[in-house]
């Protein structure tokens, strides 16, 4: 339900972006009192913009006093969490629970990694989430690939592979779907685990040579049929095409018998058994296609 920013709130969103289309109605579901905030104020939002640099508390005196505060954009370095955290609690003389959502980017090691593994410290992203559970009562939930409605894991493929060595060099994807990181939140606030950093993913680990020839075929069967092939411009066919060929070249190369490949051969790959175990509750959204 969403109400007037002068009442106390159970989550207070900063930054509704991608994430709170799937949060916000959740919230609204399960009757979870919130408020979120945007840049421009839209939808019945309250206008903020969180200034790294600033130490004008003025912004956060419209903000409502919540049990949790959740944090949707990125804080890079040293500095950024201690003075968002400084200046929400400066102005409501209240310590809430803060939830960082980051970026599973900080696990790098080519090997298994769950949340208890090393991570690169010095990553700008991980110190800010250090120091977030430092200063406050912190949490933090670091995010596979986000992936729903609109935005698709296929989607990405011509971005990511221009060539037959990109491609080469590409081993395993994760990623999490939009209503399961909304489910994951809701699951913190309500169990929180605070100074402790998760790793969320859908617990998959998908091999993009496997998921490209797949791709790659049902892109050029839509495009022999008519009514399902209008977006399948010559160009994208050949391109599919050249993909196709590419999967079958490099597994020969490289003595890769059938797909998806063996884990172990997929470089780093991670564990996302942890956070849902302790939360009691399991990803909802099946593998991607």
């Amino acid at each position: 339900m969403h109400i007037s920013q002068d009442d106390n709130v159970e989550l207070l969103i900063l930054g509704a972006g991608w994430t709170s289309t799937f949060l916000i109605p959740l919230l609204g579901r399960e009757g979870i009192k919130y408020e979120a905030t945007t840049t421009t104020g839209r939808n019945d939002t309250i206008r903020f913009r969180f200034d790294p640099n600033s130490t004008d508390p003025t912004p956060f005196r419209t903000l409502p006093y919540a049990e949790t505060v959740l944090i949707t954009f990125p804080l890079h370095g040293n500095g950024q969490a201690a003075n968002l955290v400084r200046m929400y609690e400066s102005t409501h003389k209240h310590r809430p629970r803060f939830v960082l959502l980051g970026a599973t980017s900080i696990w790098t090691a080519p090997t298994w990694q769950d949340e208890t593994s090393p991570y690169e410290r010095a990553d700008p992203r991980a110190v800010a989430e250090d120091e977030l559970m430092t200063c406050s009562d912190g949490a933090v939930l670091d995010l596979a690939g986000l992936y729903g409605a609109s935005r698709q894991p296929r989607d990405w493929l011509d971005r990511v592979v221009k060539s037959k060595s990109d491609l080469k060099a590409k081993g395993a994807l994760h990623v999490i779907h939009g209503q399961d990181v909304a489910r994951a939140i809701i699951a913190l606030h309500r169990n929180f685990t605070p100074g402790k950093r998760w790793l969320l993913c859908d617990m998959h680990v998908y091999d993009w040579w496997d998921l490209t020839q797949d791709w790659a075929i049902r892109t050029l069967a839509s495009a022999e049929n008519a009514s399902e092939g209008a977006d399948a411009t010559p160009a994208k066919v050949e391109k599919q095409k050249q993909m196709l060929a590419w999967v079958g070249e490099l597994m020969l190369e490289e003595g890769v018998r059938a797909l998806p490949r063996d884990t172990s051969s997929l470089g780093r790959t991670l564990d996302g058994r942890g956070f849902w175990r302790t939360m009691g509750i399991w990803p909802t959204q099946g593998r991607i296609r």
